[in-house]
């Protein structure tokens, strides 16, 4: 078995291969992430602003911003977006108690 510093140094070399231009041998996945309604989305599941911000951990104010159009998302929070509008109970399923 090889040592860790020898697999971090691999995945290091792997890195910068990759990013040099050498694609050869890496797999990698794309997902196309809509943009989100946000306030759909929330109305799914029918939480109150305060509520759904502090289940997705986000500020009350970003939410608010998301839902008035002021600021958009970043991509990892559209990817839960996405997945809340498509199952509005994902998070409090899988992490609540």
């Amino acid at each position: 078995m090889k040592k860790a510093h020898d697999k971090v140094k691999a995945g290091l070399e792997d890195v910068r291969r990759y990013m040099t231009g050498d694609r050869n041998g890496f797999v990698v996945h794309e997902v196309a992430v809509p943009e989100p309604d946000v306030a759909a989305i929330r109305g799914k599941t029918g939480l109150s602003q305060p509520a759904f911000a502090k289940s997705i951990g986000v500020a009350l104010g970003t939410l608010k911003n998301w839902e008035q159009g002021r600021r958009r998302p970043e991509r990892s929070a559209r990817v839960l977006l996405a997945l809340i509008e498509k199952r509005p109970s994902i998070v409090q399923d899988e992490l609540g108690r």
